[in-house]
């Protein structure tokens, strides 16, 4: 049995061709953190089963998710993520191999409604199909959440669909999300921002976007991703110096 899960808060816009993507799965389960939209709604439309829990980091929320299924395997999606038939087809055979646990997934990524290849965007591997057994995710990574596993992982060819940043707003307010995560870790595993950070990070991270992967193949599409990633690690070392700030304030 396979169980695709979705986390979802008022996902209402996006939810519709996510789940109409996953109607060759076992079974639909949206586990939402307090959807204030229709979200709930048009899951239930959908076939999908239901669970709400109140959000406190992207790890918990998953591991609580994993508790909800007793699947052999579970399919993490996104809301804006949309899985092809192809996708479908080789997922279905993939689980049918006793020897690997868990499958990386290539993705394409369309920013700002661009396929977009490179800049780090692509193939974008993400460890989405396993075996509940034999994972979980690690709870000190509230943020791009690391999943742990135990066994063999292999990589499949047909991407998943993400219909990622619409609109240069959307790109920097979820960083900004982002980064308040990361920064809080960054801080607890004893890193510290320093003056120098807020230029060579920013620097580096463009450089590494713009010319090691090659985002200058994209032309203007590429030198905006790359600079909008360099300030992303600027506002991360700024927010890293308030978590800072704060505890010596709090102390």
């Amino acid at each position: 049995m396979l169980t695709a899960i979705i986390l979802t808060l008022d996902e209402a816009s996006n939810l519709p061709a996510c789940l109409e993507s996953l109607d060759w799965v076992d079974e639909k389960l949206v586990f939402d953190s307090g959807s204030r939209d229709s979200t709930c709604d048009i899951a239930r439309e959908h076939g999908a089963r239901v669970v709400q829990r109140r959000f406190d980091n992207y790890a918990a929320q998953r591991n609580a998710a994993l508790v909800e299924t007793q699947s052999e395997w579970v399919l993490f999606v996104d809301a804006d993520e949309r899985v092809t038939p192809p996708l479908a087809r080789e997922m279905r055979g993939a689980i049918n191999d006793r020897h690997v646990v868990g499958w990386w997934l290539p993705r394409h990524n369309y920013i700002f409604d661009k396929l977009t290849l490179y800049a780090g965007w692509y193939p974008d591997y993400q460890l989405r199909l396993f075996r509940p057994e034999c994972a979980h995710y690690d709870s000190e990574q509230h943020v791009h959440e690391l999943l742990r596993i135990k066994g063999m992982t292999a990589k499949l060819r047909e991407p998943i669909i993400h219909q990622n940043y619409a609109t240069i707003p959307e790109f920097i307010e979820r960083q900004r999300r982002y980064s308040r995560y990361e920064a809080d870790i960054l801080y607890r595993q004893g890193v510290r921002a320093r003056l120098h950070n807020f230029v060579l990070q920013p620097v580096r991270q463009f450089f590494w976007r713009y010319v090691s992967l090659s985002g200058w193949r994209m032309g203007g599409h590429g030198l905006l991703l790359s600079t909008l990633m360099a300030y992303s690690q600027w506002v991360l070392y700024r927010d890293l110096a308030g978590v800072g700030t704060n505890s010596a304030l709090e102390s």
